[in-house]
Formats: structure tokens, C-alpha cells, sequence
């Protein structure tokens, strides 16, 4: 497949050559995430990833015949859809980006891909949104996750707290398609493995109080409190709850909890709790580790590699494609991400663009080990966290 689709690069040319005319030899990349709102304390590391890989292709004078890759930010602040159309309808019209990283959480997502991506012909690659509701967005092939389906984080999730001997859990999720999503797929796979959902139930983000849903759950009663919520917003307004009621100790958190303001907040009062989220292992994940800190960035911050690898997938799309319009290079980008090829780790942007740019195939494993399946999906290993000493520790991989 990635030989006759690299046949067109060719004919393609011409499209990013008129786009470097017009555009003094520049491509513009949004990056749409949420700078705030409830895990904007994630988002500096995803950022700081996806235009890590922007300025190392730029550096290597390899892109596009020495374009430059150049990142514009827009705030899609998580939780209003409005807000977040209207930041990725600026990227388009007004900075004229030729594709965009993001969004991240899955609302704001599915907004913007339905109201500007696919009216537009905008390829976007999420670093974050999981919501399962996003494997069948009607797309017109413009959207890609670097992130996995929280179809399979449901099915890990409950398997990590069945293999801790919890027997019964109550969930808590943020009211959102990620929240319902997420505990739909983690409710079903739990009972399939013999566990009791003693009560799932929705919490609403902002509130001051969260007493009551606490008090809710706590009469069910349950091993566990799962949090599948915002480690800035209400999943740790409930935790908060929680502990100042004494109704819950113990609690399993979903990706969105996972981040270094979990032990700002909770300390060691929180030892023992545990997580899942997407990550990897592996020479990827530890080249970009490097590649990050020398620049400054937390590489190991929760989607951080999944957001350099979204950009460096569009980047090297449009290499193969010689070409920056949409239409040429979005079927291009599961031929980059999958083999055969030349496997591609973080910090050989500039070999992959040579290759490309010789009529060469690559493999791009990345930093997150992307594989994309099904619908521009990806595939997906998690890593599975515990609070020890007031701090997220590494406990395995699966």
C-alpha cells in the first residue's frame, strides 16, 4: 500500500509548493488543547511534545525542501464545546494552519472535528481524546488518535483491580462523553470478571461541594472508589469529599486523575490508590524522555509522547505526500505510522524526512510505540501507577 500511495507524492508537489508560495515557506500546525480548565496542569507537557517534534523537523532542513514548521496554540479549555469550535475555526481561517494536533478531551473534540475538521478538510490527530464515541465519528478520514480507546483502558482498568483482590468498586465519572465512555467500558468489563458495580454515578465539574455525591456512594458501599474524572476539576473536588468523610481510603483512578497535581494535592494521604493511562516502554519512550528533558519539557507527563507523535505523524504525511494539503497527505498518515518501513524513534525526524523525501518507506514508532488500527486508531499500551510516599510510581505495563 505505501508504494502506490508514495507514487503520488510527485504529482502532489505542486499543492505544497503553491502552500510554501503563499505562506513564505512556512506551514503553520494548530495546537488545539485545553490551556485551561480541568487538566490544564496536563496539557504544558503535550504541548511542549508536539512542538518539540515541529522544531526538530524544522531544524533538520529536511521538511518540505527546508519549510518551516511553525505552532500555533489555541485553547479548546476542555469542557466548553462552543469555545473550543471557535478556537479551531480561528486556526483555519484566520492563521490558515494546515493541520491540528488535538483536541484533547473527547467533548471538545468530537466538536471540533464535526463543526471545523470535517467541514473544512482539516486533518486532526488527538493526543488525548478517548472517548470510544470517537471510533465512529463520521470523519471523512481526517481523524487520528495517537491516544487508545477507552474501550480497552475499561478492560485493563478492571483487571488491575480485580488482580488487587477488589471485589466491589462504586464509580464516579466526570459528566462528559470521556466520563460515560470510560465507565460504561470499565463497568462492563469488571462484572464480566465476576466484580460488583455497587453504583456508577455522575459528578458535575466546578462545584465547591462535593458531599453529596460522596454520600451517595458511600451508602452503596463498594472495596474502591474509581475516579474517572479531572485531577484540577471535580474528580479531586470528590476525592477531597472522600477523605474528609472518611467514606473511601482506597481509590483507582482513570487517566485523566493521573498527573504530578495528584500527589501535589493528596500527598501520602492517597498511598496505596493506583491508576492506569496510556504509556509505554521501551527505546521510544526512553529516547523521547531524553529528547525532552534536554529541551526543558516533562516528557514523561501524560500524553506528552502522544502529542509528539500526532504532530511528527502530520509532518512526515506530508513529506510522503510532498504535499501540505489535507487532501494529499491524510491517507498517508497510517502508511508513516505502520510498517513495513524503517522503524523511526524520536530524534530521526530528519532521517524519516530524507527517506520520504527519496521515495523510501518508514515505520514510525515514535515515542508511544504508534500503531494505528482500525479507524486511525491506536493501538495502545498502559502503564499502571500507585501512589507511594505521596508520589505516582511505575508499577508494570500492560
Amino acid at each position: 500500500m505505501k508504494k502506490i500511495l508514495l507514487a503520488t507524492a510527485a504529482t502532489a508537489a505542486l499543492s505544497g509548493a503553491a502552500f510554501a508560495d503563499a505562506h513564505g515557506n512556512e506551514v503553520r500546525l494548530g495546537v488545539l488543547l485545553s490551556f485551561t480548565g480541568p487538566i490544564e496542569s496536563l496539557v504544558p507537557a503535550i504541548a511542549g511534545g508536539a512542538e518539540l517534534a515541529m522544531a526538530e523537523a524544522t531544524a533538520s532542513g529536511n521538511f518540505m525542501d527546508g519549510m518551516t514548521v511553525t505552532p500555533v496554540r489555541a485553547d479548546a479549555t476542555c469542557v466548553d464545546a462552543s469555545a473550543a469550535t471557535a478556537a479551531a475555526e480561528r486556526l483555519v481561517t484566520s492563521d490558515e494552519v494546515a493541520g491540528i494536533v488535538g483536541a484533547d478531551c473527547s467533548g471538545v473534540t468530537t466538536a471540533a472535528v464535526s463543526n471545523v475538521g470535517v467541514p473544512n478538510g482539516i486533518v486532526m490527530i488527538s493526543p488525548a481524546a478517548t472517548s470510544p464515541a470517537l471510533s465512529e465519528i463520521e470523519d471523512n478520514g481526517l481523524f487520528f488518535r495517537t491516544a487508545p480507546s477507552d474501550a480497552r483502558q475499561g478492560e485493563v482498568l478492571a483487571n488491575v483491580i480485580m488482580d488487587r483482590g477488589f471485589e466491589s468498586i462504586a464509580i464516579t465519572y466526570t459528566n462528559n462523553d470521556y466520563g460515560l465512555g470510560f465507565a460504561d467500558a470499565l463497568s462492563a468489563a469488571y462484572e464480566e470478571l465476576g466484580g460488583t458495580v455497587t453504583l456508577v454515578a455522575a459528578h458535575e465539574d466546578g462545584r465547591a461541594d462535593y458531599s453529596a455525591e460522596v454520600g451517595a456512594l458511600a451508602a452503596a458501599g463498594g472495596d474502591v472508589l474509581v475516579v474517572l474524572g479531572y485531577v484540577d476539576q471535580g474528580g479531586a473536588g470528590v476525592v477531597q469529599a472522600a477523605l474528609d468523610t472518611g467514606a473511601f481510603d482506597t481509590f483507582a483512578f482513570g487517566d485523566g486523575m493521573i498527573g504530578d497535581a495528584l500527589g501535589d494535592t493528596f500527598g501520602s494521604d492517597i498511598d496505596g490508590s493506583f491508576g492506569t493511562n496510556p504509556g509505554s516502554q521501551g527505546d521510544g519512550i526512553e529516547a523521547y524522555q531524553t529528547l525532552a528533558g534536554e529541551a526543558g519539557i516533562d516528557g514523561s507527563g501524560v500524553y506528552s509522547a502522544e502529542g509528539y507523535d500526532a504532530a511528527a505523524l502530520i509532518i512526515l504525511a506530508m513529506q510522503a505526500a510532498g504535499s501540505t494539503d489535507a487532501g494529499d497527505y491524510a491517507g498517508m498518515i497510517e502508511a508513516v505510522a505502520n510498517a513495513p518501513g524503517e522503524e523511526i524513534m524520536p530524534g530521526e525526524l530528519g532521517r524519516a524526512l530524507e527517506i520520504l523525501a527519496e521515495g523510501g518507506e518508514i515505520d514510525y514508532v515514535g515515542a508511544s510505540s504508534v500503531e494505528l488500527v482500525g479507524p486511525g486508531e491506536a493501538a495502545g499500551t498502559y502503564r499502571e501507577t500507585e501512589m507511594q510516599g505521596g508520589e505516582l510510581t511505575t508499577i508494570q505495563f500492560h
